[in-house]
């Protein structure tokens, strides 16, 4: 998309003036960080990449910069609920010095400091001092680059590194207490890689407020991994129809599916509805090269798309930032968004790919579903649009782990290669062909590591919930168990175990993690690498070939690794059993996954007993409190009894102590 050039340079540059864009940037939101120090995702650097950035390019001193100011109770709890608030409010403060992180972890991906209530009152209410400003007219858009995001965090709950939800807060602020303003009706366009689960609830019987995300959301397996994303969430009551989920299928989404989407539900929808204001929940982890989001959105795509909302409400936008985890991608399309703002010109890309097929599938099905609200959306669109479509995406395991990490690729990396990646996505994607002899390569490749590590036997001992035989085969046949949220690929090799035998080992279980996209809410089974004879661990060994290890290992961590090469060949096994006990991070595809770590148990009929859990360092995270130690969700829990009494090594009132214990006991 590109803005016509009939305009002289002088009177462009008279137009830009014309633009009153605001700006807010407070580093105090930079005083929530970890306890400690530790690496996380969401950290004060997604922020200050962003100011640097924009200041690099001289923004600034073309914007209204505004002061951050700490949001009032009474219009946080327009959306949260008093013990929220007064949680959020007082966690930071001496009283909780002591409990602080064991309060964190009865959440969802949630960590407290000593600077999170400043922090989380200071972007609710920069939130709406923006929205505030817009809605008044002394500004014609803004951008609050905040923190801790909001999308996420419900009426009684901080969830997926959320605290307040800054974006419900100060919508409901316009329409609640300022309505000398005119603003009535306010369109929220969510376009963070995760669905806006927290934003949705709060407006879910509001025909004032339209609310739309676009998300992956994988038939529930995505985080939030929940159903409430899924496009038959169109709202209640008065609200039906005014909540619009667009919910990809699959990862690797880029710039064309989101055009897509704009052009067939969202700028159709809001011609109807004619919004008086516009708020973007701006996560930018859908951004190419992010570490969670795994989709493929650039810069370009982000200033295509807020060049398509700026027709809408006289150009009356707040952007409000939520996800976005790659720093050199989300500074690139924070600066491409606010120049877009500024009017100046989009930056070069191309809109010449097409969408993934699923795309177009998911498209149909929303506009079907909203066609009785929305006349704009009751024609079928034409099949010679629809036809139009990507190849799929060449084959990739894709882990439907339970680690939250996913499609991780290690931060360098991605900067180094990110122009790379870029030119990938936005190349059209209908010129892409498959060039036969370097598929026949790689498939020639793969079917010779397979041929040889099939050749190779293990035992494969599992500790938590594998030790039920019908789970631990959906990882070797494919498909799932009662109360699994998603289906598992299984391996290349789907014989099933030679042999099962039953051992105990002196190495600690323990359950920890908050959440799973196999098993929702709770904690996951771990073993302490290292041995120690006063534990005792029930382990039901599988005697596989090396060949399904691999598969189960690239299963059970999240990570996207193509099948040419093995995560775990001969030269790792030798090495690992070299001296006993011994572990070995296997490859540097499972830095950061849960289960990257294998540990070398002994032999047994001499034949190597190898196990997966977390690296040494992550222990030490446990213990100190930096990862969450979590009880197991009750689905995931009987898993393990109905293992280990349908193993015959324990009743089911012993199995239930054994887990409780497990989970109760101090590290």
């Amino acid at each position: 998309m590109e803005v016509a050039d009939g305009v002289d340079s002088e009177s462009k540059i008279q137009q830009r003036r014309m633009r009153r864009v605001g700006l807010l940037y407070d580093e105090r939101m930079c005083k929530h960080s970890t306890p400690d120090g530790g690496q996380h995702p969401e950290n004060p650097d997604r922020i200050k990449v962003i100011w640097n950035k924009l200041q690099a390019a001289a923004i600034p001193q073309r914007c209204v910069i505004l002061g951050a100011k700490e949001a009032e109770d009474k219009h946080i709890l327009s959306v949260h609920s008093k013990n929220h608030v007064n949680l959020i409010k007082n966690i930071s403060s001496k009283q909780f010095d002591s409990r602080r992180n064991r309060v964190a972890s009865k959440f969802n991906s949630i960590y407290f400091n000593e600077g999170s209530s400043e922090a989380a009152y200071l972007a609710a209410g920069s939130a709406i001092e923006v929205t505030e400003r817009v809605a008044k007219g002394e500004l014609d858009s803004a951008v609050a680059i905040i923190r801790p995001p909001g999308h996420h965090a419900e009426q009684d709950e901080a969830m997926g590194f959320c605290l307040y939800n800054n974006v419900a807060i100060a919508a409901r602020f316009l329409l609640d207490e300022k309505p000398e303003l005119g603003i009535n009706k306010i369109l929220i366009v969510d376009w963070d890689v995760h669905h806006g689960n927290g934003t949705q609830k709060m407006f879910w019987k509001d025909p004032r407020v339209l609310f739309f995300s676009v998300h992956r959301h994988e038939f529930g397996s995505f985080y939030p991994a929940t159903d409430d994303g899924f496009y038959t969430m169109i709202g209640e009551g008065p609200g039906a129809g005014y909540n619009i989920n667009v919910p990809w299928e699959n990862g690797r989404c880029g710039d064309a599916d989101y055009f897509a989407v704009w052009d067939h539900i969202l700028v159709p929808v809001a011609k109807e509805f004619k919004p008086d204001l516009i708020i973007v929940s701006a996560g930018f982890d859908a951004a190419a090269g992010d570490p969670l989001g795994g989709c493929r959105v650039t810069p370009y795509g982000y200033a295509v798309m807020l060049k398509k909302l700026m027709d809408f409400a006289h150009g009356k936008i707040v952007l409000a930032l939520e996800g976005g985890y790659n720093l050199e991608s989300v500074a690139n399309s924070v600066l491409a968004c606010v120049e877009v703002l500024l009017e100046d010109d989009p930056i070069h890309g191309s809109s010449e790919a097409y969408p993934f097929e699923s795309t177009w599938s998911v498209i149909q099905a929303v506009r079907q579903k909203l066609s009785s609200f929305w006349p704009s959306l009751a024609d079928e669109l034409p099949e010679k649009l629809t036809n139009k479509k990507a190849p799929p995406a060449a084959y990739i395991l894709t882990s439907s782990s339970d680690s939250e990490e996913e499609d991780y690729e290690a931060p360098n990396a991605i900067s180094k290669h990110l122009e790379e990646v870029l030119q990938d996505v936005i190349e059209p994607l209908s010129k892409l062909k498959i060039n036969e002899s370097i598929q026949d390569h790689a498939a020639s490749n793969s079917n010779t590591w397979r041929s040889e590590l099939s050749k190779v036997d293990v035992w494969y001992a599992t500790f938590g919930s594998n030790l039920w035989l019908k789970r631990f085969l959906c990882y070797v046949e494919g498909g799932q168990v009662e109360g699994m949220k998603k289906p598992y690929l299984g391996s290349g090799d789907k014989t099933p175990p030679k042999e099962i035998m039953w051992k105990t080992f002196p190495h600690r279980l323990f359950f920890g993690r908050e959440f799973t996209h196999t098993w929702g809410p709770g904690g996951v089974a771990f073993l302490n690498p290292k041995s120690n004879i006063q534990d005792k661990t029930y382990m039901c060994l599988y005697r596989i070939t090396l060949e399904q290890f691999n598969d189960v290992l690239v299963q059970e961590n999240v990570a996207s690794f193509a099948t040419s090469s093995p995560l775990f060949d001969l030269a790792a096994l030798n090495s690992v059993t070299s001296e006993e006990p011994h572990s070995l991070q296997v490859h540097s595809e499972l830095k950061r996954c849960w289960y990257g770590n294998v540990v070398y148990l002994g032999k047994e009929s001499n034949i190597p007993i190898l196990t997966m859990t977390c690296t040494q360092s992550d222990m030490e995270g446990f213990k100190s409190g930096e990862l969450a130690v979590c009880a197991p969700a009750k689905n995931y829990a009987n898993s393990i009894v109905r293992g280990l009494v349908e193993g015959k090594q324990l009743s089911q009132e012993a199995a239930m102590a054994y887990i409780q214990e497990a989970s109760t006991k101090p590290l």
